[in-house]
C-alpha cells in the first residue's frame, strides 16, 4: 500500500475523535451516518433523515455534572440517538451508557402538565468500541441490549436500546461478510489499512466514504487535524500501555496513576488531553493525572 510521508495511509480511518466526526458528524456527510444506523438496525427501524443536536447536556441544577456526547441526533419519527466511539477500556463503561441515556431521558421529559403522562420518546445508545467489553462473552462482537423480562426473554420496554460494536472481536473472512452490518464492522475496523474499496462492499452504500475519505483530497486544515488526531491517538495508547506495564497486578487505576504522574503541570495537561481524545472519563483522567475535575473540563 502506498503511504504518505507522514504514514497516514490512503484513507482516513474511523478511529479517533476527529475521524469519527469527519465521517459521521458533518451535515454534508449525513447520508453516511444514516446508512450506518440502518445497517445496524437491520430493518428493526428505517431511518430516512436525521437532525444533528447539541452534544453538551447540562443538568437541571447548577451543580449537576455536564455530559458531552460524541454525537447526538434525532430521527424524523422522534427517535434520539447517542453515538459514541470509545478507544480505551473503562471499568464502568456499561454504567456510563446507562448514565448517558438516563440524563437524556430526564432532559426529554416535558415540563409542567404535559410531563404528567410520563410518555417518552425512543432513545438509543450506539457504541463503537476498540476493546473487549468483558470476560463473560469473549469473542462477541455485537451486543443488542434492551429491557427484557428475565423469565420469558421478551422485551419489556421497546423504546430504550443499546447497540454495541466490539471491533477487536470482529474477524470474519471476506467470504463470510454478507450483511450490511458485517460490511460496516469490517470498514470501521480496517478502513485505514485499505488502498481501494473491496469488491464485497456495496458501492451504493460505501462509495461516498471512499470518495471523501482519501487523505490526498483533504483540505489543508482537515489534513492537519487528522495528523494531529493520529499523534494524540499514538501518544494516548503509549501512555495507556506504559501505565499498564508499570501497574503490574495492581490494576489499571493504580497503573495509570503511577505511570503517568510526572509531577509537572504541563505534562499532566498534555497527558489529560491525550486521554480525553481517547474517550476516558473525567474522573479517570483526574485520577491518572492529578488534575482537578474543573481543570480537565476546561481543556479543549
Amino acid at each position: 500500500m502506498k503511504k504518505t510521508k507522514s504514514n497516514m495511509g490512503k484513507y482516513v480511518g474511523f478511529s479517533g475523535d476527529w475521524s469519527f466526526k469527519f465521517y459521521f458528524g458533518r451535515e454534508e456527510n449525513k447520508p453516511i451516518l444514516i446508512g450506518f444506523l440502518n445497517g445496524l438496525f437491520e430493518g428493526e427501524k428505517v431511518i430516512q433523515d436525521l437532525h444533528y443536536r447539541p452534544v453538551e447536556q447540562g443538568g437541571d441544577v447548577e451543580n449537576d455534572r455536564k455530559v458531552i456526547f460524541d454525537l447526538y441526533c434525532t430521527g424524523i419519527d422522534g427517535e434520539h440517538f447517542i453515538i459514541e466511539m470509545q478507544q480505551l477500556y473503562q471499568d464502568f463503561f456499561k454504567d456510563r451508557t446507562v448514565f448517558y441515556t438516563s440524563r437524556l431521558i430526564n432532559k426529554l421529559i416535558p415540563k409542567g402538565y404535559k410531563g404528567n403522562t410520563y410518555e417518552l420518546p425512543e432513545v438509543y445508545f450506539i457504541g463503537i468500541l476498540e476493546f473487549e467489553l468483558g470476560e463473560t462473552e469473549r469473542g462477541k462482537y455485537f451486543y443488542d441490549v434492551a429491557l427484557c423480562d428475565k423469565q420469558s426473554n421478551l422485551v419489556f420496554y421497546e423504546k430504550l436500546g443499546y447497540k454495541l460494536l466490539v471491533l477487536p472481536n470482529f474477524n470474519k473472512n471476506e467470504a463470510d461478510i454478507k450483511t450490511d452490518m458485517d460490511m460496516w464492522l469490517y470498514l470501521l475496523k480496517n478502513m485505514s489499512k485499505l488502498d481501494k474499496i473491496p469488491d464485497f462492499l456495496d458501492k451504493r452504500v460505501f462509495g461516498l466514504i471512499f470518495d471523501i475519505g482519501e487523505v490526498a483530497k483533504l483540505t489543508p486544515e482537515d489534513k492537519m487535524a487528522y495528523e494531529a488526531s493520529l499523534k494524540h491517538k499514538r501518544d494516548a495508547e503509549n501512555t495507556y500501555s506504559t501505565a499498564q506495564r508499570i501497574g503490574h497486578d495492581r490494576g489499571l487505576k493504580e497503573g495509570l496513576k503511577e505511570g503517568i504522574a510526572q509531577g509537572e503541570h504541563k505534562k499532566a495537561i498534555e497527558t489529560a488531553l491525550n486521554l480525553k481524545e481517547m474517550g476516558l472519563s473525567t474522573q479517570q483522567i483526574a485520577k491518572a493525572t492529578g488534575l482537578t475535575i474543573d481543570e480537565i473540563e476546561k481543556l479543549k
